[in-house]
């Protein structure tokens, strides 16, 4: 006799279908958390991994998205637009506006022209007047957070002031905006007037030092790429923490018999030494810290030994 699609489906896809039919029935409403990673591996037996593919799946389909503090909850249903509805003042300002909230609130993943359109009671067709698509979208998205927090028009003196004043807005605007950095690309510049302006910026701190225009442009590159390097962690530890429902601290702590059996085994002498001698304060936000220091000092020594002045 044939396995039926069901049975013979992996784990994570059946448990999937189970929530998915709890939302369609209404037993799960929108707004309403949804089993988490942990609750999930405990009910059904599954690894962390498995319950974290189930999560991952429903939020490609639309049907939860993360909330910062409240975990993965079921999104919210399109709402119906009645035929003789007169439909409302929609602007670009606000399709980005929205977009921005939806992908602050769940990531990229969540930003679709269906569920804008839903948020903001249009049809999705009349996006289309306003952006090309999801692409020109998501690019106006990030050049408008950006000027969200323009950098100030009164420089500090100095090279190094300048860099790190460059560093620090862009961390900060990361942090607000976790989805952020994995827009922005070094490798293939996007047309984006304020992301363009932060260039200049970098550029500009090194004007006037007598470096030549290759070195100035890999100092520049190099200090963003820096920073964007490190933010991708942010959503990717937020994300976590709500499928999981631990902090990093906590999530250590869970594995860490784990650890201590792997370092008191003689293969990892270095870090066994370092754990006995107390816990070490590690974010990343002191990882952001110390590395721009450091990289700050590296720039300081190539200027000071070409000879440019300060």
């Amino acid at each position: 006799m044939p396995r039926s699609s069901s049975g013979s489906a992996p784990p994570y896809r059946r448990i999937a279908a189970e929530i998915r039919r709890r939302i369609e029935i209404g037993e799960l409403r929108p707004g309403d958390p949804v089993p988490s990673a942990r609750q999930i591996t405990r009910e059904h037996g599954v690894a962390i991994a498995t319950a974290t593919k189930v999560l991952a799946l429903l939020r490609e389909e639309g049907l939860v998205l993360a909330r910062p503090g409240a975990g993965t909850v079921v999104a919210p249903a399109p709402r119906p637009r009645a035929a003789d509805r007169t439909e409302p003042e929609l602007s670009r300002e606000r399709l980005v506006r929205t977009a921005i909230a939806l992908a602050d609130d769940g990531g990229l993943a969540a930003v679709s022209m269906r569920q804008i359109a839903a948020d903001l009671g249009v049809a999705t067709m009349s996006l289309y007047r306003h952006v090309r698509g999801r692409d020109e979208l998501i690019l106006t998205m990030a050049d408008t957070v950006l000027a969200d927090a323009p950098l100030p028009a009164v420089r500090p003196a100095g090279w190094r002031p300048r860099l790190e004043l460059l560093a620090h807005a862009q961390w900060a605007t990361y942090r607000r905006h976790r989805w952020l950095p994995h827009v922005i690309s070094i490798s293939r510049p996007q047309p984006m007037p304020r992301g363009m302006a932060h260039t200049e910026w970098a550029l500009r701190a090194t004007a006037g030092l007598g470096l030549d225009r290759r070195l100035r442009l890999h100092l520049a590159v190099t200090l963003m790429a820096y920073v964007r390097g490190i933010a991708t962690n942010l959503e990717m530890r937020a994300q976590a923490e709500q499928d999981t429902g631990l902090t990093d601290e906590q999530w250590i702590q869970s594995h860490w018999t784990a650890f201590d059996r792997m370092m008191s085994d003689g293969r990892y002498p270095a870090l066994a030494a370092l754990n006995a001698e107390g816990d070490v304060e590690l974010d990343l936000d002191s990882v952001f810290e110390f590395g721009l220091r450091t990289l700050l000092d590296g720039y300081a020594a190539l200027i000071e030994g070409s000879g440019a002045a300060r």
